[in-house]
């Protein structure tokens, strides 16, 4: 995305990663023998992702990622319930499985909306305090560290308070553990491709039309 689209395609996947999390953090799988949430393999996409952008574009961008996919992720949950309050005709095939896509717990869905924003806006701010101590250098240094605190802070959240009261809280660090161990390992495979978009600086956006703002400037006033 970055390669085809810059700063703009890697907005762009923070809002689908944000999105698709959201719907796939319903199905179960094993990954590497470890029983987790598929949405947490999307969601570990958005720390390289921000990682990305604070590397490239800078701080600010990284942070306008995060309010993105905010925003994208509220406009999922009130689409998500405006679809499932219009009631199917008679020719309608997929209804009961859209409700189960769509369905969410309020308490959850907050749960998970909350834990994310925080989690990538602090990520933000670790990589950028650790790139300013390190003075540029250890690049794999700063996205591991920035990338592992974060990930574990938002599993160990979202499990307790999407779940405390509801499971025991035994039951519910479990949850976050295994959580936290996947990404964690997504972390250490992610930090090459870190580098790859850093050695493909220069082909960044290749598919995007080069913006002239004194173009747009004139056409205003030959309009006026």
């Amino acid at each position: 995305m970055d390669k085809l689209f810059g700063k703009f395609g890697l907005y762009t996947w923070m809002a689908l990663a944000v999105v698709f999390a959201n719907i796939q953090v319903s199905k179960q799988v094993d990954i590497a023998g470890i029983s987790t949430a598929l949405g947490n393999v999307m969601f570990a996409s958005t720390y390289l992702t921000t990682d990305i952008l604070n590397e490239k574009y800078g701080e600010k961008a990284s942070k306008n990622a995060v309010k993105i996919a905010a925003a994208a992720l509220i406009a999922y949950i009130i689409f998500a319930l405006f679809t499932q309050a219009f009631i199917p005709n008679s020719y309608d095939t997929v209804d009961s499985g859209m409700k189960s896509i769509f369905a969410m717990s309020v308490r959850i869905t907050t749960a998970s909306g909350v834990m994310f924003i925080l989690s990538n806006w602090v990520d933000v701010i670790i990589y950028q305090k650790i790139k300013q101590k390190t003075n540029g250098k250890h690049m794999w240094f700063r996205n591991n560290i920035s990338t592992i605190l974060c990930n574990c802070a938002e599993n160990f959240g979202f499990s307790v308070l999407a779940f405390i009261g509801t499971f025991p809280l035994l039951y519910c660090l479990e949850i976050a553990v295994a959580g936290s161990i996947i990404e964690m390992l997504i972390a250490l495979c992610d930090t090459p491709f870190l580098y790859l978009a850093g050695i493909l600086n220069r082909s960044s956006g290749i598919l995007l039309s080069k913006e002239n703002d004194n173009e747009a400037v004139e056409s205003k006033e030959k309009v006026a």
